[in-house]
């Protein structure tokens, strides 16, 4: 017998009088900050949708264990050919869909077709830029040929949520009503109340999930997240940053858990607009931003400024101290736009996402950049509103953050590269773009590294982004939570692992 309930609860059966009570039953609370902005994993790209849908309702053909190496997903294995541009998977066997039906090729090949398909505007397309045909010879087999090899495939399908192939042309239902084979099942969406799931009984994997089931509880208020954690009413504020982590130090009862994130804080700049769209301005933006200041006042010194890597890609990021512009100089900030021959004071927008992180981030900024003689006037809508204006390019600037993943291609191909499908800042640079083919065809690691050595310093001073800051993520809980793990790519995939100890 199952009970499916706000609280932990046990459940209990009297029999001729005697009491048999079976192990506890649980149900998660967590707390989260915003609303998803949908849950099609094809479409989606807000952290907020992210999070409650990886690994959790949705699994790809590979996946990232605790450690970030790539391991078996939907797929128990794979060969690749010696010219490195065939890729032949095999599926697991009697993997079920949450709505019903058996996993099989077809379904993959729908799948991957589904994202590559222009109809379908998604953010993940570029990531199977080189996917030339797809085969599926058996219910158990699927072939992948690549126009090209691809160094970071087996990397972007952990990201790629297999869904039935019946959605291939369907770019509505899934966005309310997920589908997938993770170990969660979608039960219900309160808008702006809660997201409900629970555990999937035909789960592949043997003996999980423990819970059975998560409620994602939307509390836009920080106080009441923090005050509701602290007495139990819910067990987990996931993905939180050091500000909101302080609250929480030598609590009663509370853990903390922390990683340094491999998202990134921006600033965003639509090249296509005057006067940004001079190259000497950009780079004024970048020396006029103190990045020491907006770790210590936005992010309480939780962090790490950040170049266009995360630190914690140690065999690829290239320390911020080799970019000029990471030396602050207002002066030198000043004499750049000089030369650009723009006049101050100049006037822009900057379009914030809503979140507690980047407000504070998007407040420091505006006060950096008005003391070069650019006024910031700050705009700050609901999440559904900001990604939409995003998508769109309909800013001047924004201040976001960008996932990160363990492959270099992941953070640059799509959102770089001339016509990438996150390319919001409408940037071209033939160099660049070199650079990036190069670097998603490279299989020798050394080789790899100095292209995205020269991808970065392309970037950091003059390009259409300012990079900021990498964050230390928190995730707080309740003691008695006990198997997750915190995961620097903000994936809640470990919710299957985890269990309420009595």
């Amino acid at each position: 017998m199952k009970c499916l309930r706000t609280f932990t609860l046990a459940c209990g059966v009297s029999v001729a009088g005697m009491l048999a009570v079976p192990a506890m039953a649980a149900t998660l609370d967590i707390a989260v900050e915003q609303s998803p902005s949908g849950l099609d994993p094809h479409i989606v790209t807000a952290f907020s949708s992210f999070q409650i849908i990886d690994g959790t309702v949705y699994e790809g053909l590979t996946a990232l264990d605790a450690g970030l190496n790539i391991v078996p997903g939907l797929a128990t294995d794979w060969q690749i050919s010696e010219d490195k541009k065939t890729y032949t998977f095999t599926l697991r066997e009697g993997v079920q869909f949450h709505g019903g039906g058996t996993m099989t090729s077809a379904d993959v090949a729908a799948s991957l077709n589904r994202v590559l398909a222009e109809t379908t505007g998604s953010p993940l397309a570029s990531r199977l830029a080189a996917v030339e045909s797809i085969e599926t010879p058996d219910e158990q087999t699927v072939v992948l040929n690549l126009s090209a090899p691809s160094a970071p495939l087996l990397s972007s399908l952990t990201s790629i949520a297999i869904v039935p192939a019946k959605y291939e042309g369907d770019t509505e239902s899934l966005q309310r009503a997920p589908d997938g084979t993770g170990p969660f099942t979608f039960v219900s969406w309160q808008p702006d109340v809660a997201i409900t799931l629970e555990a999937n009984a035909d789960y592949w994997q043997e003996g999980k999930p423990e819970l059975d089931g998560v409620v994602f509880n939307i509390v836009p208020e920080a106080a009441t997240r923090q005050v509701g954690l602290t007495s139990g009413q819910y067990q987990m504020l996931p993905n939180i940053d050091g500000v909101t982590a302080q609250q929480f130090q030598g609590r009663p009862g509370v853990k903390l858990q922390d990683t340094l994130e491999l998202a990134y804080s921006l600033i965003g700049i639509n090249v296509t607009r005057p006067p940004f769209d001079n190259e000497k301005v950009r780079e004024a933006i970048n020396y006029a931003i103190n990045r020491d200041d907006i770790v210590a006042a936005a992010l309480f010194g939780a962090g790490v400024p950040g170049g266009p890597l995360s630190p914690a890609l140690t065999n690829y990021a290239t320390p911020v101290s080799e970019f000029p512009c990471f030396s602050t100089s207002a002066d030198t900030a000043r004499q750049l736009i000089e030369e650009a021959g723009v006049e101050t004071p100049i006037e822009a927008t900057l379009l914030v996402l809503p979140r507690d992180s980047t407000r504070g981030i998007a407040q420091v900024v505006q006060q950096q950049l008005a003391a070069v003689g650019i006024e910031v006037t700050l705009d700050i809508p609901e999440i559904g509103k900001f990604v939409q204006d995003w998508r769109n390019s309909d800013f001047d600037m924004f201040v976001s953050l960008n996932s990160g993943t363990i492959e270099p291609d992941d953070y640059f191909y799509r959102t770089f590269r001339s016509g990438g499908s996150t390319n919001v800042f409408q940037y071209s640079n033939e160099d660049l773009d070199a650079l990036l083919d190069a670097g998603r065809q490279e299989t020798d690691t050394e080789q790899r590294q100095q292209i995205y050595a020269d991808v970065q310093e392309e970037l950091a001073c003059d390009g259409p982004v300012a990079f900021l800051s990498y964050g230390q993520l928190y995730t707080a809980m309740r003691e008695n939570v006990e198997g997750y793990t915190i995961s620097p790519n903000r994936s809640m995939r470990s919710l299957a692992d985890t269990s309420i100890a009595e």
